[in-house]
């Protein structure tokens, strides 16, 4: 790699896992990917400070490693909580441990945001362990809906899903409606009794509610009433969020053409039902505005920011 070369790092941190991508900037400012690495959470509100520094520095090893270089010019990380007090200060301060001196540290929906439409105008919903929504004018200004935690709000995210699954299948429990969630649960957790499921789903910390999204998912494909309205409820709330941001961007800014919506997360990019039921739910209250039906690499974002980043003195 030649010296000239100008190297950015881009970085997406959810709440699950972290990518991490080196790129090199080529011919007319395009993006070339040398390395993409996936680690742990570097979310310090799920994993603790000290695990998710040091899910950040092994990444930030690997990635290097695998892209055979030594150093970046820019690198932009997306990371959920941003805004938490300290968050940006401590990973700036790893990045210079690593000689990475011109950098940012913005909200994983920035960058998601970014990988979407570069800057312009538009509406992205974010539905993985999380869920949030943000729009953006032509000239900057920003509207958001959600991404209150997933104790204060997270509707339709993953971690939403599988809490709901589970309530709603222990009132059909009570009823004696049929459903086959809990035992699906019980497998998952390798629980055997009720009493053992609701002890571990009350635990301080609690399991990871997310990882049960998928099952959810297959129960509604086979059949099963609950699993089947909980994910239909999901893009219920997931259109309700983009049509209230659609709705301030249209009225705080007095947007009069449509803006474009896409999505970037598990619960959108995975489940089928989600997905083209809120496609339903859109497409009936603003036919005029597209949504797009690939999901966003947010990561892409985060690259496209640093090599923006890298333009600025350093």
């Amino acid at each position: 790699m030649k010296d000239s070369t100008t190297l950015v790092l881009g970085i997406d941190g959810g709440g699950t896992n972290t990518r991490a991508v080196i790129a090199a900037c080529g011919p007319g400012n395009g993006l070339v990917n040398l390395a993409r690495v996936n680690g742990g959470s570097i979310k310090r509100l799920r994993v603790g400070e000290e695990t998710a520094e040091a899910n950040l520095r092994e990444l930030l090893r690997d990635v290097f490693e695998a892209a055979g270089v030594s150093h970046v010019h820019s690198a932009s990380a997306g990371v959920a909580s941003a805004s938490m007090p300290g968050v940006a200060d401590w990973i700036t301060a790893v990045f210079r441990d690593y000689g990475i001196y011109n950098s940012e540290v913005v909200g994983d929906e920035v960058i998601a945001l970014d990988a979407a439409f570069q800057g312009g105008p538009g509406i992205l919903q974010i539905a993985g362990t999380g869920s949030n929504c943000i729009g953006r004018t032509a000239t900057g200004a920003r509207e958001t809906a959600g991404g209150y935690s997933s104790v204060l709000g997270d509707e339709g995210s993953g971690y939403w899903i599988g809490l709901q699954a589970i309530r709603q299948a222990l009132h059909a429990y009570d009823r004696g409606a049929p459903t086959t969630v809990l035992d699906r649960v019980a497998t998952e957790w390798g629980t055997t009794t009720l009493e053992e499921l609701v002890y571990l789903g009350n635990a301080i910390p609690g399991p990871d509610f997310s990882a049960l999204a998928p099952i959810i998912a297959t129960a509604a494909d086979e059949g099963d009433d609950v699993a089947t309205g909980v994910l239909l409820q999901a893009a219920a709330d997931l259109a309700e969020s983009i049509l209230l941001v659609r709705h301030k961007l249209r009225h705080r800014h007095g947007l009069t053409e449509e803006v474009p919506a896409a999505f970037t997360g598990s619960v959108l990019e995975k489940t089928d039902l989600v997905r083209a039921r809120l496609t339903e739910l859109l497409n009936e209250a603003a036919p005029g505005m597209p949504f797009s039906q690939k999901g966003v690499v947010a990561v892409e974002g985060a690259l496209w920011r640093a090599r923006n980043l890298a333009r600025l003195p350093v």
